[in-house]
């Protein structure tokens, strides 16, 4: 076997490992990555969203919510997003959840765009940068939404 043929063999195993497995630690991964943040909305200025959040929050509901009710109830929602996806139970719920709370805390580029950017268009806040990461996490939505009705990747020697 020569060394091409070699690379080519491994090249297919781990490609066949990857589509097999890869939306499931995608799951995992941000399963995680909600309860973690969750967990830390549970406590007072423990999140570095906690302000923005709550802010935007509060402004949604107009004013209805304390600042401590609108932080639990982040955290809440988070947190079941995050055993939602870690379990793989519910998960259309779980994902209809996750989008519903995306939109959410991309709000505040219309409701505080003086607080996500120090030079429009380029150059983001701390908080900014915590927001348009949200991006890779409405994109990992998608990718687990398309199994969720039994779809699956699969390498071309699958």
């Amino acid at each position: 076997m020569t060394l091409t043929e070699r690379f080519d063999a491994v090249d297919r195993a781990v490609t066949s490992w990857m589509a097999r497995n890869g939306v499931t630690l995608l799951r995992w991964s941000i399963g995680l990555i909600f309860i973690w943040f969750g967990a830390l909305k549970l406590v007072p200025g423990m999140s570095p969203a906690d302000e923005i959040a709550t802010d935007t929050t509060m402004k949604l509901t107009f004013g209805l919510l304390s600042e401590d009710v609108a932080r639990l109830g982040l955290a809440c929602l988070e947190l079941t997003i995050g055993i939602g996806l870690v379990t793989a139970r519910y998960l259309r719920l779980t994902l209809l959840l996750l989008f519903a709370q995306m939109a959410g805390t991309m709000t505040p580029l219309i409701l505080f765009p003086e607080r996500i950017w120090t030079e429009f268009p380029f150059v983001l806040t701390l908080e900014g940068q915590y927001i348009f990461k949200n991006a890779v996490l409405i994109s990992a939505g998608f990718v687990i939404g398309a199994t969720v009705r039994g779809g699956r990747f699969v390498s071309e020697t699958d």
